[in-house]
Order: C-alpha cells, then structure tokens, then sequence
C-alpha cells in the first residue's frame, strides 16, 4: 500500500505523489507570536509531527518549513482590528521583537516537551520583508494589484479560481457580502499585500516599499517563504481548518497569481479541539471552541500544573484522526493519563523479562509474525495517518506472549520512532525504579512481611474469600500501611 492523504483541495483521498520521486517538501503555518499557544494549537504541531515522521519512516528525503509570524497579525483575517503584536507589546511595557522573541521561545518549549520534531527550516517574516516586496512586486506586474486609500490591494476578480480550496463561489460571495468594511475595497474579498502610514500612523515595525513605508500583509508571507525554500510548487501545506477560507484561499491567489502554476499539490487540514462541558458542569464557561481573543484557551503548562505529563497530551490527540474533531475535558486527560501509565508499565515488564536490557536499533531480527504488526502500523499511517489504528497495533504487538520480549522491544522501538511517546526511556525508568523497590524490601524485614501480606489478600480476592482480604486490609490499615489497587496490581504505602 503506498501512502494516501486526504486533500482537501478537492476532498478526497488520494495517492501520494511527490514532485520529486523520493523527496517531500511541505510547510506547514506556524504561530503568530504574540502569546503562548494554546493546546488547540498544538494540535495542529502533534498532527503535522506525525506527517513529518511519517514520511521520514517511508523513506522519503524531507524538507519541512514554517513560518513565525513576528509581523502584526491583525485580529481579523479580512484585514479589519487590532494589532496583535502591537497590543501585546503595549500591556507589557516591551518592543514587538521582545514579545515575538519570548514567545517564540515558549512556543519552541512546548513542542520540545510534546516530542515534535522542529522543521527543518523555521523562517520568521521580519527576516523576508524584500521576498515579500519581490512577490509583491510580480503580481503587480500581472495585474492583479490595486492602490486604494495609501495600501495596496489584491483584486480578486483578476483570478478566477479565487475560492477553490474554500469551495466558494465569488459572484455568490459578491452577492451577499457588506461592502462597508472597507470602503477602499473594490471587492469585499480582496486584501491587502501592503500596510502604509496611511492606515496606521506609528506602527512599530516598518519598512520602505515601491508603495510607501509601512509593512506586508499576513498573507504574503507564506507564499513568499515557502517558494524561497520549497520552490514555486510544492508537495503539501498543512493548518487548521480555519485557515482554508481565508488565509490559505489567499495564500493560492497570491502564489498562483504570480507564477502561473498550480503552487501546492496537497492540502492537509486538522480539525479543530473544543472544550467539553464535565459532567455535572452544564454552566462550564471554559467550553467551547478555544479563543486567544476571549481569553478561553489553555496552554500546555495548565496541563502540567493539574499533574499532567504533556506526553499523556500526546497520546490523548493520537487517539482521535487528524480530521475529527477532539473534545478536551479533564475526564478524558485523566484516561489519557491513565492509559499512558499502563502502556509504559507493560513496557516495563517486557523489559524486565529481557534482564532490563533495551536492545540496539536495528539488532534484533524480526519475525513474520512480528512483521505483521509492523505492517499493520505502516498500513494505518498510510491510510491518511491513522493514528488510532497505529496505536492498536502496538498495543497488540505488546501483548503478544508468542513473540520474545527483545522482538517486542524491537518492534515498539520501530513504532515509537512515529507515535513518539519515549516509551522504551519511561519504561527502563519505571524498571530500574521497580528494582531498587524490590531491594529496599527485600533488605527491609518489615516490608518483605508488609508484602506478603498484600499479596496473601491479593490471593484470597482471588479465591472470593473477600472476609480475609478485608481483614488483611483493616489489620495493614491499623498499622499505618494503605493499600492502593491499581489496574496493574495493589500497591501499598505507609500513611
């Protein structure tokens, strides 16, 4: 089976076939950085690390780019509100390159923490202001730009295929929209390429310009870095699905209305995350689609500080396809929680049975049996990255008892290279600190006596003599010793 995504331009599934045999360019949108991203953000950075490891795992020769936005990026897409960059500098007393610099740092923390890859070319606008202007500078050539009110303008009636990706139609869009936005609009869903002093006087960060000093539009920026580095047509962009009516609509305008050719083969959209109302929470303000703008969103560290590992994040988007829709709750983070801990604890005991020792890459052969879950893995990552069928072979190939633990090891070390949970690492942890456990008791008399009475109730659970296991329960209680039953067996503590 060869690899088949989803392609939104168009919306259907289609073979993969790059533009170069053996080789994939891809960017992706990457963040404005005037705030941390939230985890609905980085929803969209775990979805595009799995297409970059994947295509890594199919052998193909990558190159990924992304952009930083650190130009202002007004509230709105269609041009209209505040500075974002601007605003955010204002609260905090500090320069727009201050606030973009913090931000993108913390951005970068994040990923770091969720295991994401960084592309291979990160690429801020503030660094490509004159590919912008050269950008610009063609489709003013090819007729497609207007001056209007001190800003230059793209007029989307010089491109029929305006609309395309978002499956508009501009003459019904001309029909029905309000055309007092911007009274400097030919069209209402034109756009500016160029800012200048004449919208906004003392706007931080300017440059000089064929039309003026001022600064580019959010657009121009993605079509102008991603053909600097990927070239005038590219394999695939990625972004959330707000992106596809305006921005990446805009985007093609602007790449094929310069170059004349189809600028991106492929278009890959996830979905978005919302919160859930709880259980018993039906007035839950946080619910709903997360928001920068109203202030309701949560950003990893949240999550850390409830006693999360951004890793049981991870596998909680992996259980869910790219293209679904995701609904956050502290439930569903508590069973993502959960599940993370069991699959690490099974590691574990594969490790233990392999005298804790993790093979080396590559030196361990594998199996036919084997081979059928990594077939299984590979076969659900080419299925449009199906991630949660990608998971169930795993977890399956683990609980195999018919293959030796170093296959198994083998195997998860395979997967994990995609699923990217540190599995083996946590694993080899959780096994070392077992073994210094079982040390402790054993060189502690009172512990060896503490355990074998928990495992003489775990024996009568066993047996239905439920009068001894409680009584056990109450005589280790009277002693100051609390017994925890876990999925993976009782555990017990002193009080």
């Amino acid at each position: 089976m060869a690899l088949r995504l989803y392609n939104t331009m168009g919306r259907k599934m289609e073979d993969f076939v790059p533009l170069q045999a053996g080789k994939a360019g891809f960017y992706g949108c990457g963040p404005t950085v005037y705030n941390y991203a939230h985890i609905g953000n980085l929803r969209a950075y775990v979805f595009l690390d799995i297409l970059d490891k994947t295509l890594s795992y199919l052998n193909y020769d990558i190159t990924h780019v992304m952009n930083i936005t650190d130009i202002g990026h007004l509230s709105g897409d269609d041009d209209e509100g505040e500075d974002k960059m601007v605003k955010t500098a204002k609260q905090r007393g500090q320069s727009v390159l201050e606030i973009a610099q913090f931000y993108t740092d913390a951005f970068f923390n994040d990923i770091d923490r969720l295991n994401i890859r960084r592309p291979d070319i990160v690429c801020k606008a503030t660094e490509h202001i004159q590919d912008m202007i050269d950008l610009i500078k063609r489709l003013e050539a090819n007729g497609h730009t207007y001056l209007s009110g001190g800003n230059l303008y793209y007029d989307v009636s010089t491109f029929p295929d305006y609309g395309k990706l978002a499956c508009l139609n501009l003459d019904d869009l001309k029909a029905g929209a309000r055309i007092d936005i911007d009274q400097n609009k030919r069209n209402p869903q034109d756009f500016v390429l160029w800012f200048t002093k004449s919208k906004f006087e003392n706007q931080a960060l300017v440059w000089d310009s064929p039309w003026g000093r001022g600064y580019p539009g959010w657009h121009i920026e993605c079509s102008a870095m991603s053909m600097k580095y990927l070239g005038e047509q590219i394999d695939i962009h990625t972004g959330g699905i707000d992106h596809i009516p305006v921005h990446h609509t805009n985007e093609i305008a602007q790449s094929e209305g310069a170059t004349g050719k189809r600028w991106v083969n492929y278009w890959l959209h996830n979905e978005f995350l919302v919160i859930a109302k709880e259980k018993g929470q039906e007035d839950n303000q946080e619910a709903g689609k997360m928001s920068k703008s109203s202030g309701n969103f949560l950003t990893l560290q949240s999550l850390v500080d409830k006693g999360f590992h951004p890793l049981d994040y991870r596998l909680f988007l992996l259980g869910a396809h790219y293209r679904s829709q995701v609904a956050f709750s502290w439930t569903a983070m508590e069973g993502a929680k959960s599940a993370r801990r069991a699959l690490v604890q099974r590691v574990a005991r594969v490790v233990e049975q392999n005298q804790g020792q993790i093979p080396a890459k590559d030196a361990v052969d594998i199996s036919p049996k084997g081979q059928e879950y990594l077939d299984k893995f590979k076969a659900a990552l080419e299925n449009d990255l199906a991630t949660p069928q990608a998971l169930s072979a795993l977890q399956t190939a683990i609980k195999d008892n018919s293959l030796p633990a170093n296959e198994i090891l083998a195997i998860v070390e395979k997967m994990d290279t995609i699923l990217s949970l540190s599995l083996l690492d946590s694993a080899q942890t959780l096994h070392q600190e077992n073994v210094q456990a079982a040390q402790a008791t054993a060189a502690d008399p009172e512990a060896q006596e503490i355990q074998a009475l928990v495992d003489e109730r775990t024996a009568a659970k066993k047996a239905k003599d439920f009068a001894r296991a409680d009584a056990i329960r109450q005589q280790l209680n009277d002693r100051g010793i609390q017994i925890i039953d876990t999925p993976q067996g009782p555990q017990w503590k002193r009080m």
